[in-house]
């Protein structure tokens, strides 16, 4: 395991360059100019004389070609330096450092809700198979997956932060900034969470091994909870990684509706202004903290499951 744990690690840093130099060169030609939008920031300005947006580009270093920008980034990178944003003057790495702790805070109350929710409905719906409750909790589900988070967010906005006036509606005041964008981001990822443990209790429940329990004696509470809801416990948590990793890009959205200062609210601005060093940064960033979550699924899975022990014993052997 430590060995299958140290080539991850070592493929992790090379994944996110490359996933960070594609986002590099897709701001490079996506249309504008980088040095006129930053000049125009906060100003009601149209445009500079194009000798003060060419002096501003060579300043920043924008005037080179993409393979010089590229390398003197990623020269960088190997030194441990991402760079300053061109928009804020300020490293990279103490952009993110300052906004991670919010994002991942969104991110952890944002799972919370999608496993309770998740859970407990599929396991309601596969309780009650084919009955009423089941198909009310199908229907949820379908319109859970057919609305967008931005549409959810404002509904969620319009209703509990507007209407009733019970959370905050627009930045960061403390824990309870963090319900209404958790709870967007949770409820609108648990409908896989709902459909995998309905399938896999039902077929759990079918099983010779449940039917043995239940001629021993056992009550179906007692079967459910000491024998069927760990088998299913590995693929509801293999979901629950990449639903996580699908919460880091949601919250661009989500932080931006709400006026939270996390990462993602910070990336969609630096997009919109073109700051390629805190885009790169950010992305390569991410895409670590993504590759670590994936990680650390499969070491759960190595503790949990004692298959996978035994099948890493024996390839080793």
């Amino acid at each position: 395991m430590v060995a299958a744990i140290l080539k991850r690690l070592a493929s992790i840093l090379i994944t996110a360059l490359l996933v960070a130099i594609l986002s590099f060169t897709v701001i490079y030609f996506s249309p504008g100019n980088p040095a006129e939008v930053l000049l125009t920031q906060g100003h009601m300005i149209s445009g500079f004389d194009a000798n003060i947006v060419e002096m501003y580009a060579e300043r920043l270093g924008l005037d080179q070609s993409l393979p010089v920008q590229l390398r003197n980034w990623l020269g960088g990178v190997i030194r441990g330096d991402l760079g300053f944003s061109f928009r804020t003057g300020v490293p990279v790495w103490e952009e993110f450092t300052a906004r991670f702790g919010l994002t991942f805070s969104l991110m952890l109350f944002g799972t919370a809700v999608m496993m309770a929710t998740g859970v407990t409905l599929g396991i309601i719906s596969a309780l009650y198979h084919n009955r009423i409750v089941d198909r009310i909790i199908s229907i949820l589900v379908i319109l859970n997956t057919s609305i967008p988070n931005f549409w959810m967010a404002l509904l969620f906005l319009w209703i509990f932060a507007l209407t009733l006036q019970w959370l905050p509606s627009f930045g960061f005041h403390g824990f309870a900034s963090l319900i209404l964008p958790g709870t967007v981001l949770g409820i609108g990822r648990s409908s896989s969470i709902i459909m995998l443990t309905k399938s896999c209790l039902i077929e759990e429940m079918n099983s010779l091994y449940s039917t043995t329990a239940r001629a021993k004696g056992l009550s179906e509470p007692t079967v459910l909870a000491r024998h069927i809801l760990k088998n299913i416990a590995l693929p509801i948590i293999t979901m629950c990684g990449m639903q996580m990793n699908g919460m880091l890009g949601g919250s661009v959205i989500v932080e931006s509706i709400f006026g939270l200062p996390g990462i993602g609210n910070f990336l969609l601005n630096s997009i919109q202004m073109k700051d390629m060093p805190a885009i790169a940064g950010f992305v390569f960033l991410i895409c670590i903290i993504i590759i670590l979550i994936n990680l650390l699924v499969d070491i759960l899975y190595f503790l949990i499951d004692p298959k996978v022990r035994l099948a890493m014993y024996a390839k080793e052997i």
